[in-house]
């Protein structure tokens, strides 16, 4: 591996993450002088530009026809969304759950979700499916647009001034501008990235659904990172949490759609992400649950758990990548102990909420 692999990983990410902040700034002003109402914009162009990253490496990848790496990057940015992004702002500050993502946001995401394993099934997810995840996200954007209508926009009109400001919201030229440059330095930095990353598993003999579980990921990522643990920072807690739960949503259905529909043979789905690390995401998801429904918070506790969860799975994927010669006492201790010990935790905490919803009334938290 030489220096300019290492370079060109480096300038990927950050073309990623400058690029999708530029897109979502560009967009969302574009969105707003265009009279869309602010929380569609926060809802769709600021969940979802964040995840552009994802979207420009996947496609990128899918393009190419290294789908390990079209895969294990939605997967993993899923997982990582929940257990990293959740837990490390919870740590910070503990976040406010909206009930409205307990009602519906939430059981949306376990099912788009769950709707990966019967498209994987046959090992590939081909382009009709991916044309049945877009028309997914198509609807769920429809949907978030009728809910808009029914909202006051005065307050998050206010709170997305607040994110992006209002200066400038009507200058078309300087907003396109921003998008069309946010674009280019997406599809740059998805090339330079992917190419490192490849670069990097061949040097070292490291699968690409490793790499794309792992350092991808986590890189891509790094928008979402920055949005919730800065929004709960600034007291914004319930963007914290709606944004890694959209993203999630448009991971699967615009990431992964999209990456299916333009790869010239749709996407193949290996044996070990449909072993493992896809049932792990599903998991995450079903954990988010019990969790926000706790007083519609995640505790310092809770994010403390989540983040404990991920080096739990990390572990596994670092030893079974090297091919580690206690990968096997791992898994067992994972299998009899610890993943017992998680669920009891995570059930111990929903029947726990349970109890307070039928003796306390509406948590404090509720919004």
């Amino acid at each position: 591996m030489t220096f300019a692999t290492i370079a060109f990983l480096i300038l990927g990410l950050v073309f990623l993450i400058g690029g999708a902040e530029l897109l979502v700034r560009g967009a969302a002003r574009l969105a707003v002088a265009a009279g869309i109402s602010s929380l569609v914009v926060g809802l769709t162009v600021v969940a979802f530009g964040t995840s552009s990253p994802e979207l420009a490496v996947s496609v990128m990848s899918a393009y190419k026809g290294q789908a390990d790496l079209a895969v294990g990057n939605v997967v993993g940015s899923n997982i990582f969304n929940v257990l990293v992004i959740l837990g490390l702002a919870a740590v910070v500050v503990p976040l406010v759950v909206a009930q409205q993502l307990v009602r519906f946001d939430v059981p949306f995401m376990i099912f788009v979700s769950l709707l990966v394993v019967p498209l994987g099934l046959d090992g590939q997810i081909g382009r009709l499916d991916g044309l049945l995840l877009f028309a997914g996200v198509v609807a769920y954007t429809l949907f978030l647009i009728r809910q808009s209508r029914r909202e006051s926009s005065a307050e998050v009109k206010a709170e997305y001034e607040s994110e992006f400001g209002s200066k400038d919201s009507g200058n078309w030229i300087k907003n396109a501008a921003l998008v069309v440059v946010g674009v280019a330095a997406l599809v740059l930095g998805s090339k330079w990235l992917v190419d490192g990353a490849v670069a990097i598993a061949r040097a070292y003999q490291v699968s690409e659904l490793v790499i794309g579980l792992t350092i991808i990921a986590a890189g891509t990522s790094m928008p979402e990172v920055a949005t919730s643990v800065v929004a709960a920072i600034r007291g914004e807690r319930d963007i914290a949490v709606g944004n890694a739960v959209g993203s999630n949503i448009f991971n699967i259905l615009c990431v992964l759609g999209l990456s299916s529909i333009v790869s010239p043979s749709g996407i193949a789905v290996s044996k070990a992400a449909m072993r493992f690390d896809i049932p792990i995401m599903i998991a995450v998801a079903i954990a988010c649950l019990p969790v926000f429904f706790s007083g519609y918070r995640i505790s310092r506790g809770n994010g403390l758990l989540f983040l404990a969860m991920y080096l739990l799975y990390l572990g596994y994927l670092l030893l079974h990548s090297t091919g580690h010669e206690l990968l096997e006492t791992y898994r067992d201790a994972m299998v009899w102990f610890v993943l017992p010990i998680i669920v009891l935790t995570l059930v111990g905490i929903g029947l726990q909420a349970l109890r307070t919803q039928g003796l306390g009334g509406s948590p404090a938290g509720r919004q």
